[in-house]
């Protein structure tokens, strides 16, 4: 179980930088009683990040009402691609709104069938159809629909295979958690679809064989032939790592995909929408899927999420069966289609190469500085993960890596909890508005955390 933030307010140091002010203990003790009714009322699952109290976010910054604001490297969850609070999706919001169209189920909406067309236009050539959800899991367990469909119809009732990787992170839904790579998560599952199948992915640091053949003795190894396999997913890169694959090694796999009427998915729910330094992250391993599964910065706000491929897979059923009961709502349509135009009229793709450039060189001096407890640094554009580990070694180190985020919240410089093996990877992944004064600010910050975090005994 991942460890809980403390409720107790602690004195912490003044911070007031351009993009950084803590003025208050944190938690600030005009919060408690909220954060207290919180506990009383919702689960504890909803305790696991860091116990401040947004009350409202505005480009790169959170605020509470007590007079402190954080630089914030979440996105809330790789969610505000476009920024927090972004004018243009307020006012596309309260258009619709105004309008007075808040839900429409499968009725046709002006909103949805723009934002469908849209999709369509930044994907792929050939990826020409998008069916648009709510959740990131809704996608997995589309695709996972269509490519088992498609499967049987190619190859009979034994194609019905899915391979994805150990380490992947696909969903809380059952389908998702089936096929994701986190056996932790399907405890309680018990009885596992035996035909869903995970092999080592190839970060080059928890798994050293970055070879295509690799992929192949795994699945030799559980008696899988690609007869019997109707598709491949694979997050695009790993969640709970922010590692990324060799390209040699996925463009083997495309090409034994493409050999054997395999389909491939990439997850792009966190990837997408220009968090790598492309649009797509995919883009990087220069290959071109079947379906991709959008979520999170799809709207930079509300819940959407989207499947885009190739008109015969998504039309391989028709009218009334598959359907979606709030995809497509024109409210969350209405965002998506402003934060995409954000996205596309601002450049911020090429701003998360830049700007993910000078973020990079800086985590690379700070690993350089404290090498004995970060094993690795990885991913690309403006997502990192800080893997922390037992000083000298590789074994995980949660509790460093815990007290690193604590730390730097106390800082002003706000992370979501720790993920990954061991919950021992410190997640950064900022708005795509972020500028370079303000990656300069959060460096200067994390480099701090951590230096205190190791100093008081953290990776013991």
């Amino acid at each position: 179980m991942s460890k809980a933030f403390d409720f107790t307010p602690k004195a912490v140091p003044a911070v007031r930088t351009r993009f950084r002010r803590i003025t208050t203990p944190i938690p600030a003790p005009d919060s408690l009683e909220i954060l207290e009714t919180m506990r009383r009322h919702e689960p504890a699952n909803m305790l696991g990040q860091p116990p401040i109290l947004w009350d409202r976010a505005d480009g790169v910054q959170v605020y509470d009402r007590f007079g402190n604001m954080w630089l914030d490297w979440s996105s809330g969850v790789l969610v505000a691609n476009a920024g927090h609070g972004s004018k243009e999706i307020r006012d596309a919001i309260l258009t619709t709104v105004e309008r007075g169209l808040l839900h429409t189920f499968c009725f046709p909406n002006a909103e949805r069938i723009e934002l469908a067309r849209a999709l369509s236009a930044v994907a792929p050539e050939g990826l020409s159809k998008t069916f648009l959800l709510t959740t990131g899991s809704e996608t997995i367990e589309c695709a996972v629909k269509l490519m088992r469909t498609h499967g049987q119809r190619v190859g009979g009732v034994r194609k019905i295979g899915i391979v994805s990787f150990e380490g992947d992170f696909h969903g809380r839904t059952l389908g998702a958690q089936m096929v994701g790579g986190i056996p932790a998560l399907k405890e309680w599952i018990v009885n596992l679809d035996p035909d869903m199948h995970q092999v080592p992915f190839p970060d080059g640091f928890r798994c050293r064989d970055a070879s295509f053949d690799g992929f192949l003795r795994a699945l030799q190894a559980k008696e899988v032939g690609p007869d019997r396999v109707a598709g491949v997913v694979m997050e695009t890169f790993q969640g709970g790592s922010a590692g990324f694959a060799p390209a040699p090694y996925i463009q083997a796999m495309v090409a034994w995909c493409r050999a054997h009427d395999i389909l491939i998915t990439f997850d792009e729910v966190q990837a997408g929408f220009g968090r790598s330094g492309k649009f797509f992250a995919f883009e990087h391993y220069g290959v071109v899927p079947d379906l991709i599964c959008c979520g999170k910065g799809i709207s930079s706000s509300l819940p959407l999420s989207a499947v885009l491929g190739r008109p015969e897979l998504l039309d391989q059923y028709g009218p009334a069966d598959l359907t979606n009961t709030h995809g497509g709502n024109p409210v969350c349509a209405a965002a998506a289609l402003a934060s995409l135009k954000k996205i596309l009229n601002e450049k911020l793709v090429a701003n998360a190469r830049v700007a993910g450039g000078i973020l990079h060189e800086g985590l690379a001096r700070i690993a350089a500085t404290h090498r004995d407890v970060i094993g690795a640094v990885m991913g690309r554009g403006l997502v990192a993960g800080l893997h922390m580990v037992r000083r000298g070694g590789v074994e995980p180190d949660g509790e460093l890596a815990f007290a690193v985020v604590e730390k730097a919240l106390h800082k002003g410089l706000l992370m979501f909890a720790p993920v990954g093996l061991g919950a021992a990877t410190v997640k950064i992944c900022p708005p795509l508005t972020i500028t370079e004064d303000a990656v300069l600010d959060g460096l200067a910050a994390l480099g701090e955390a951590i230096a205190e975090a190791v100093a008081e005994g953290g990776c013991a």
